[in-house]
């Protein structure tokens, strides 16, 4: 199930899709296998799957699906009401959904805001504070490999 969520991502690389297939199938097996399931227990369900692979993938998010297109495409793919809900119907569902709620990209402009605003702020205060203590050449390179670590560190790219 994770491979198509794989070609929804952009940036992804095998190692995260395959960690995404696991979080889905226990989802699956915990959450959706029992017949007497309904739509809310279903929505929530999906919103804790979507706040889960947000957790995983960290950079890319997400958005969570809105109720009436979950409801809908809930009601197209899954006909059989008393019947519990098959994989493969679930994962028509969370493909048509995640593709039309889309990614809302957060983490990736947040860290590019990082790299290129930090440099930019620190040669300003440089600039304002202490001009000729550093040079240029030097400065700006270290504070953008320093932003770069912190980051890798933080895990944000």
């Amino acid at each position: 199930m994770g491979q198509s969520l794989k070609k929804l991502t952009p940036g992804t690389d095998e190692k995260k899709a395959k960690e995404l297939g696991p979080i889905i199938d226990k989802f699956y097996e915990n959450n959706l296998k029992n017949p007497s399931n309904n739509f809310p227990e279903f929505y929530r369900g999906v919103c804790e799957i979507v706040e889960e692979l947000n957790k995983k993938l960290g950079y890319t998010q997400f958005k969570l699906p809105k109720t009436e297109d979950l409801r809908k495409a809930y009601q197209e793919h899954h006909q059989g009401k008393d019947k519990e809900l098959t994989k493969a119907e679930f994962e028509d569902i969370m493909r048509e959904v995640i593709k039309e709620s889309g990614f809302t990209g957060v983490g990736a402009k947040e860290a590019l805001l990082y790299i290129f605003g930090v440099p930019v702020t620190a040669l300003f205060v440089k600039q304002r504070v202490m001009p000729q203590a550093i040079p240029n050449e030097f400065f700006i390179p270290g504070i953008t490999s320093l932003t770069v670590l912190v980051l890798a560190a933080l895990n944000k790219i």
